[in-house]
């Protein structure tokens, strides 16, 4: 059986679009990590928190974990705790280019694989009147970087350089590939 380690609706979203059939167990993990940490290992080191804290107590089944955070000119950029905090982070993005990172770790009882992807993403200049509008909906605030790809944060994108659902918090593609080569070994064995 496949887990995910995440209560994050999205990565459970992307999951069921692509035929999943998982149930959501999600990790009550420490999420800090040291100033200073290059932002693929935060993303890596969390996604595998998440996996590992789970795998201990489901250790037949196959396990996903993953975390996502935004990076602009090196300063992180996670889930605002509040509307002040989510108008500025969007004011930081507004015209710039940004990196979405999201690490991932898929543990089952023989194997244990951890990655990331990377995608940019460049915002188009947004107007105080739009970031005060698009944080009342109440979109941004448990989304890391303040926005939602997959929502009224797509109104702000200029361009994309790489994988989208990696922006909403899973690149299913890559994680697709991964599983069914897990699948595959499994069969063959």
């Amino acid at each position: 059986m496949l887990l995910l380690a995440s209560s994050s609706p999205r990565r459970s979203e992307l999951l069921k679009m692509a035929g999943y059939d998982f149930t959501v167990v999600p990790a009550d993990i420490n999420e800090g990590y040291l100033r200073g940490t290059p932002p693929i290992q935060i993303v890596e080191l969390l996604a595998a928190r998440k996996a590992e804290a789970v795998a201990k107590l489901h250790p037949q089944d196959i396990v996903l974990g993953a975390d996502t955070i935004v990076v602009l000119k090196g300063r992180v950029l996670g889930k605002p705790k509040n509307e002040e905090e989510a108008k500025a982070m969007l004011k930081l993005l507004a015209g710039n280019v940004h990196q979405v990172y999201t690490g991932y770790c898929i543990i089952n009882n023989r194997k244990y694989l951890r990655g990331h992807e990377s995608t940019s993403v460049e915002f188009y200049p947004l107007s105080e009147s739009e970031i005060d509008s698009y944080v009342a909906r109440g979109e941004s605030l448990d989304k890391a970087g303040a926005y939602a790809i997959q929502g009224r944060g797509a109104l702000f994108i200029k361009r994309i350089d790489g994988d989208y659902y990696n922006v909403m918090g899973l690149p299913i593609g890559k994680i697709n590939r991964i599983l069914a080569g897990m699948k595959t070994a499994e069969d063959g064995k």
